[in-house]
């Protein structure tokens, strides 16, 4: 478990000793040396593929370039020593993105080759147990169901194309993992909570998109204005969860979509006039404090 601390600031507050101090700078000076060696060959490592994909761009050279990559990186977790773990992450992730591309491009984007990307990615982050790929499996099963993103000059673009489909799908997955989890050993629990926060992001992107557009898929259209009341409730219903469960990712998250929805409604409804914008920075500004207060008034959580 990696842990962030001002150790300057805990000296002064005289939470650790001096002694403790230069025993804990110590141990950053030599891991920070071991991180940068990682990155840095990692980023060659990259380079190198990259090149070679450039002068032999063909989908079999994807594939296989992934797969060696991912064994090369997967190998180092398994076998090699603590130091080399960052390394074998880098070049793991990169592998098996660079692997489940491949195999989505040589399918042309089907529905199988993004849940066998999900598969993919769900089964190396299990054996890496790394939480990166995890969130990547997740995101490749909303591939499946139709969303994307994409990007043209100066314009950003997300795609649900089945925003019903996606909210009760990664509704029932949220719930199904953070259930899981309290039987899993703790490697594997932050595995699923992980997945779960990234099927609650869809959630919300699901409900985004249907509260500008609606959902006229399928043989029961849904309008807009069922996913507005919809979101708003069940925004609601998470934070006070969250609150009563003193779970905060859930609660920054819930507030943090609650302002987005409503912002997204306010300039839908109003523009973007002066006086509106005006308002929309005042209540935002009052929403910052009162999660604030929230979050302070929350009691620690305890291992």
């Amino acid at each position: 478990m990696k842990i962030l601390i001002d150790v300057d600031r805990a000296l002064a507050e005289g939470k650790i000793t001096a002694d403790e101090y230069q025993r804990i700078r110590a141990l950053a000076v030599g891991q920070t040396s071991d991180l940068a060696l990682n990155i840095l060959i990692g980023f060659g490592v990259v380079a190198v593929a990259a090149g070679f994909l450039t002068l032999v761009p063909s989908i079999g050279a994807v594939v296989a370039t992934g797969a060696a990559l991912a064994a090369l990186g997967l190998a180092l977790i398994l076998l090699r020593p603590e130091r080399w773990r960052m390394l074998g992450e880098i070049l793991l992730v990169v592998g098996a993105t660079l692997f489940a591309g491949g195999l989505v491009a040589f399918d042309k984007g089907s529905a199988r080759s993004a849940v066998a990307a999900a598969l993919l990615f769900a089964a190396a982050s299990v054996l890496a147990r790394n939480g990166l790929l995890a969130g990547l499996a997740v995101l490749a099963l909303s591939a499946a169901l139709g969303a994307r993103t994409g990007y043209v000059h100066a314009m950003y673009m997300l795609g649900v194309e089945q925003p019903v489909v996606t909210v009760m799908a990664f509704a029932a997955l949220g719930v199904a993992l953070v259930a899981l989890a309290k039987y899993l050993p703790e490697h594997l629990a932050r595995l699923a909570i992980i997945a779960a926060r990234v099927s609650a992001l869809l959630v919300n992107l699901g409900f985004w998109i249907g509260s500008l557009w609606g959902d006229s898929r399928g043989a029961t259209a849904v309008p807009r204005d069922v996913f507005v009341v919809g979101w708003a409730l069940a925004l609601l219903c998470a934070g006070v969860w969250a609150w009563r469960e003193n779970r905060r990712w859930p609660l920054i998250t819930a507030t943090v979509f609650a302002a987005i929805h409503f912002y997204t409604q306010w300039f839908e409804r109003l523009g973007a006039h002066p006086g509106a914008i005006l308002a929309a920075g005042a209540i935002t500004v009052a929403i910052g404090f009162a999660l604030k207060s929230l979050l302070a008034a929350m009691p620690p959580r305890t291992a």
